[in-house]
């Protein structure tokens, strides 16, 4: 049985279906208030619950001999991204789970302190690592799922809006090769009590991705390149309203403001140690949008 947090996610729910196509069980732990009903006719048994409730987590876990990490927040960092996670280790270990597989961030480990995701992440990575389970924390790019509403609204307008410096390297991987690394890493060797990067086959510049748009729809894309300052602006006036939203926009700054990408040698022993090919985002986009 293998456990999923965040499995009505981007990446939970392309986990959730793999591991149903290969015939696992799989207990999915989603809020009253997701869309879980594909989870459910997929097979998964759904589990209601909250990843801020001790007593939840604790219910979820009995019987799995999987867990896999899928959750994230944007805006409450300490409760979800750590202490829920820290709460999971803690209940694999009393329950003798067999692997931990955990989804950490390209990053984490460059101590952005304006960041609390990277920060929450990389202390689950750690407690992690000391737990005596067995383990593989992965620490994604960009995931190109994020990027469909975008290209849709690229197919409407043609317009591109980029924030922050358009020559910013990055290795945007495909979400269904994610999903893929995540569940192979429960068996493969190579994986175990790894931190792994994980990125797509190409470092692109960040002005690259509004040209592959341009190249799937055939448009010459309109690049509106807004400068880093507005977000400042806009996160300093938001936390006198609001302090979690301005925690949230730290993090979202420093995804802007940095390179996140992988490095050859590394998307090189990814391929090994799993054994396939990563796909280009161009080839993910076509293969989602049909065209």
């Amino acid at each position: 049985m293998f456990l999923i947090t965040g499995a009505t996610g981007g990446i939970g729910r392309r986990v959730v279906r793999l591991l149903r196509q290969r015939e696992q069980s799989v207990r999915a732990f989603v809020r009253l208030t997701s869309r879980y009903s594909q989870l459910e006719h997929r097979g998964a048994e759904i589990f209601i619950g909250d990843l801020l409730e001790e007593k939840d987590i604790q219910k979820a876990s009995r019987g799995v001999k999987y867990i896999i990490s899928a959750h994230g927040s944007d805006s409450d960092a300490l409760s979800l991204d750590y202490r829920a996670n820290i709460e999971l280790i803690d209940q694999a270990k009393a329950n003798g789970v067999e692997h931990f597989v955990f989804i950490s961030v390209l990053g984490a480990d460059r101590g952005y302190e304006d960041a609390p995701v990277f920060k929450a992440k990389r202390a689950v990575e750690r407690y992690l690592s000391a737990s005596g389970l067995n383990y593989t924390i992965l620490r994604p790019s960009g995931l190109a799922s994020n990027l469909l509403p975008l290209v849709e609204q690229f197919r409407e307008t043609g317009l591109y809006l980029l924030i922050g410096d358009r020559k910013n390297r990055t290795s945007i991987v495909s979400t269904d090769d994610l999903a893929k690394i995540v569940v192979d890493s429960v068996t493969v060797e190579g994986a175990r009590n790894q931190i792994l990067p994980v990125g797509g086959p190409e470092i692109l510049l960040r002005e690259d991705i509004p040209r592959i748009f341009g190249r799937i729809f055939n448009k010459q894309p309109v690049i509106i390149n807004s400068p880093l300052f507005a977000i400042d602006g806009l996160q300093s006036a938001l936390g006198l309203i609001n302090p979690q939203i301005q925690k949230a926009l730290g993090t979202y700054r420093t995804l802007l403001a940095n390179e996140f990408f992988c490095t050859k040698d590394e998307i090189a022993n990814l391929e090994a140690i799993y054994n396939f090919q990563l796909e280009t985002l161009e080839t993910f986009l076509r293969r989602y949008l049909t065209v």
